[in-house]
């Protein structure tokens, strides 16, 4: 006991002697103290006489240290802070260049037009991240949703700035405020509290209007930006067939349809809600710390501050990656709700197999995973919560506490607490702008998770835009076939051929290339004139859909030439018409309006002479007249669209008529009509269709064979249908040898 008393005291007396060298401490000398630092036996009186006198000393050398720091304290503080500051520069400057040199890539210029392979999956899902490519995409956002200094949006964008400094002055006020009440119940005066109350009232006025602008201004925002950016969108998707190629041609976007509709609403919320979550906390942490730095000094909330930091980080690192957890959770959901789906797609099968019991088992399997990974996950968040509610509720609070007790306990310059009023006082509103502050900390904190949900609605809606932007300068990619990475294949489908406006159709060389990359012809050539009407024929998959598809111009040409009249001059009809949105008779005139109806002199009557023509004028009083409205598609019969679709085109009445097995659902008397009709018209007509009843109708034909070749010629509809009669009696006779051979076999047996 006596052995850790005599080196408790050794180590106290060496640091007492070295100041004693510089201070004389009630004139006890150096040999006095040897003397009582190496006597083991010396009694408790003379043990505690050095104590008190090193106490004394240690107080008077910490006095003598806080002297010479107040009065080289600006210095100091402008050493640190500039310190501080240039660490924060060079920090920024390394991340800028290392984000730079991770994002070369992106700065390539586009290639040229093609088409061009992608490995493995179409759609590369790409590691969404706050680096150098975010800032830009969302800066290229920000020029769509803001056009201009005198855009509605920039002019909302300030008026929301103007609120929300004058949020952040009234509540630096009300904390002033709330000091003085309280003082003015420790010290008992009534009159000034009142007063208070009556101040505190009227604060309360411009404070909630200012909260409810600041609420109007963020919804108009996110309004606003949706609607700037949706109508961007709209006018790239819905020009030059860039919705069908988006689809069709290019394997990048899957889902268009939400990143329109979805993930653009979010971008525009999320933007807005970021600029009042970001920029309200910011000014507040700015305007409540200088507040405080006047009121308890700049040291202790530098301090405190490097505490909450260091605290902060060592959070962070124990935190579990809780959205690699809400993922997984995220995938297990939907896992176990596909198998319900699968069970009610299917729910027919599997009662007649009574497979119920291992469906059962099925779904009890990806509940019980599904119940375990979210129990998991609950007991990593309680071990987290204990963690994360000690630090920020007590450690960070008692922090707090401490901070604001500065100037009770301390001399802070600037500050003169006189009674127990002011120190009252001065202890309520620094607590309140270290609330104020410390909140707005947490919502910067937080406000990561926020940034991080804005990158990825950036990230997708910006590839959206590069997509399309790619689209319309004439680049897809793809994922091609085996095939299509030959040299020769290759060569070709980065090529592109001349589109040339005529008269007439010709094919010129054109190869037929499949969306898939598939050359199913290396060149096409042929010839259509006006009054000619064209027969194609061929197996399935042999290129005839992906040579209307070229002509209509929605599939690139890889090569050669194509001319052909403008658009308004082709018409396509397909095997399953579409039918729009709206009333009956915007079916017959579709894609015009009512009132580009009007102009071309057309009315009602004209509509219902046209309907006679294919035989279903009834459908008007059936449907309810010309402004009933339905779901065409499930209130008419296959038969009854086809008609519509044939009423379409001789509404249109185009030069050519593309017809893609648009009667296989009609008789022979309606396709008669449909055809005469047409030709009497004066409209061109180039058919798909292996029935034998069209023949007659056409002069040319073109026929794929299914290996690459082809035959144009002309056609001698009864020489081919004697021919092809012909052709199947003899298949019949082929396959009658087997059975006549096996006779004969029989015979010569007997």
């Amino acid at each position: 006991m006596f052995d850790a008393r005599a080196a408790s005291r050794d180590k106290d007396i060496e640091g007492f002697r070295h100041a004693a060298i510089k201070w004389d401490v009630e004139g006890l000398s150096l040999s006095t103290i040897d003397h009582v630092a190496h006597d083991d036996m010396a009694v408790q009186s003379k043990v505690i006489l050095p104590q008190r006198v090193s106490e004394k000393s240690i107080k008077q050398l910490i006095s003598a240290l806080t002297d010479l720091y107040l009065k080289h304290r600006t210095n100091i503080s402008r050493t640190v802070y500039i310190t501080l500051f240039v660490a924060l520069i060079n920090r920024i400057r390394h991340a800028i260049q290392e984000q730079k040199a991770a994002s070369l890539h992106h700065a390539q210029v586009r290639q040229r037009p093609g088409t061009s392979s992608t490995e493995g999956e179409a759609t590369i899902r790409k590691k969404v991240e706050l680096n150098r490519e975010f800032f830009k995409n969302l800066l290229r956002l920000l020029k769509i949703v803001i056009p201009g200094w005198r855009s509605k949006e920039l002019r909302l964008l300030l008026t929301h700035s103007f609120f929300l400094v004058i949020r952040t002055l009234i509540s630096l006020y009300v904390a002033e405020l709330d000091g003085k009440l309280v003082s003015s119940l420790v010290r008992g005066k009534g009159k000034e509290f009142l007063v208070g109350i009556v101040w505190w009232m009227m604060v309360a006025l411009p404070a909630t209007f200012t909260n409810s602008m600041l609420s109007y201004h963020q919804c108009k925002l996110a309004l606003q930006y949706r609607t700037r950016l949706t109508n961007h969108i709209h006018d790239i998707y819905l020009s030059n067939m860039t919705f069908y190629s988006l689809s069709t041609l290019d394997d990048r976007i899957k889902n268009a349809d939400q990143l329109i509709t979805v993930d653009v609403t979010r971008f525009s919320n999320s933007l807005a809600e970021l600029y009042s979550n970001l920029a309200k906390p910011i000014l507040d942490m700015i305007i409540y710390n200088y507040s405080l730095s006047r009121s308890v000094g700049g040291e202790g909330l530098f301090m405190m501050s490097l505490l909450v930091q260091v605290s902060a980080n060592v959070m962070r690192v124990l935190t579990p990656p809780f959205g690699k957890y809400v993922a997984e959770e995220a995938r297990l959901e939907g896992e176990f709700r596909f198998q319900h789906s699968r069970l009610i797609d299917n729910c027919e099968e599997i009662a007649l197999y009574y497979g119920h019991e291992a469906e059962k088992d099925t779904l009890d399997k990806g509940y019980f995973t599904l119940i375990k990974h979210v129990n998991r996950i609950l007991r990593r968040r309680f071990y987290h919560a204990l963690m994360e509610d000690f630090v920020i509720k007590y450690f960070w609070g008692a922090l707090g506490l401490m901070l604001c007790s500065v100037p009770v306990f301390f001399k802070v310059p600037g500050q003169t607490l006189r009674g127990m009023g002011d120190r009252t006082e001065s202890f309520v509103t620094n607590r309140r702008m270290l609330l104020s502050s410390s909140d707005a900390f947490g919502r910067v904190m937080f406000s990561y998770k926020e940034i991080t949900e804005l990158a990825g609605y950036t990230s997708r809606v910006s590839t959206l835009l590069d997509v399309m932007d790619d689209i319309q300068a004439g680049h897809f990619e793809k994922k091609l076939v085996s095939s299509a990475g030959t040299d020769d294949n290759a060569a070709m489908l980065q090529g592109r051929g001349e589109i040339v406006e005529s008269p007439d159709i010709e094919f010129i060389d054109v190869p037929i290339v499949s969306p898939n990359g598939d050359i199913l012809v290396r060149k096409l050539s042929f010839t259509v004139r006006q009054g000619e009407h064209l027969l194609i024929v061929g197996p399935n998959g042999c290129g005839k859909s992906s040579l209307f598809r070229i002509l209509g111009g929605l599939w690139p040409i890889y090569g050669g030439a194509v001319r052909k009249p403008p658009f308004t001059d082709i018409f396509y009809i397909p095997q399953r018409p579409y039918l729009s949105c709206g009333s009956l008779r915007q079916q017959i005139i579709y894609p015009d309006s009512l009132r580009e109806m009007h102009d071309k002199g057309v009315s009602d009557a004209d509509l219902l002479r046209i309907l006679g023509t294919v035989e279903i004028e009834h459908i008007v009083d059936r449907v309810g007249g010309w402004d009933a409205e339905e779901e065409w598609r499930d209130v008419l019969s296959g038969g009854l669209q086809q008609r519509v679709a044939m009423a379409r085109l001789f509404y249109h009445a185009p030069k050519y008529a593309i017809l893609d097995e648009c009667t296989s659902s009609v008789t022979l008397e309606i396709e008669k009509a449909m055809y005469d009709n047409a030709k009497a018209l004066g409209i061109t007509l180039m058919t798909v269709s292996h029935r034998r009843s069209l023949w007659k109708y056409h002069g040319h034909i073109l026929q794929f064979d299914g290996q690459g070749g082809y035959i144009f010629t002309r056609l001698d509809a009864e020489k081919r249908m004697r021919l092809e009669d012909e052709k199947d009696e003899l298949d019949l006779q082929l396959r009658a040898i087997p059975e006549i051979e096996r006779r004969i076999a029989e015979l010569t047996a007997l």
